[in-house]
């Protein structure tokens, strides 16, 4: 899948105490071959950092990523530091966001709470990210765009 030419801004992390690195490193090699400008900013990423990124290459979205199931906790006030930033982007958050997450929906439900435009599970996959973006940012693929994408 290949986005429209117009270029797209993405800022893509980990955040908080998460060492994880795999999910934004396949997240990154997809967003790319899509056509994405994506600002990596790596593990253990600030709310603050994610918030100067976002500002700093006048982000389209801003991705957050968590595996270590304590996501709630690092994103408290994610939102507030966002706007004091004057970021004004989507945002989407994924992985396992909860230990012991046994209903995704509720989980789903708490991370829309604190602002989130888009919750993923871990089973999510670039292609349903990609995809989501293009729905979000309005981004439409020409028919020959889409003819010479290969995978």
């Amino acid at each position: 899948m290949v986005l429209h030419t117009m270029s797209r801004t993405v800022v893509l992390g980990v955040i908080g105490s998460d060492a994880h690195v795999v999910g934004i490193t396949i997240l990154e090699q997809a967003f790319r071959q899509a056509g994405l400008t994506v600002i990596n900013l790596g593990v253990q990423s600030s709310q603050t950092e994610f918030a100067e990124a976002a500002t700093q290459h006048d982000a389209d979205a801003v991705l957050v990523s968590s595996l270590y199931g304590h996501a709630e906790q690092d994103c408290q006030g994610f939102h507030e530091t966002l706007e004091a930033h004057g970021v004004d982007a989507l945002t989407y958050i994924g992985g396992n966001l909860a230990v012991g997450q046994n209903d995704f929906e509720e989980t789903r439900r708490t991370f829309q709470e604190l602002g989130f435009d888009r919750v993923f599970d871990a089973e999510t996959t670039p292609e349903d990210a990609i995809a989501a973006l293009e729905r979000d940012l309005r981004i439409s693929t020409t028919a020959n765009e889409r003819a010479t994408v290969t995978t």
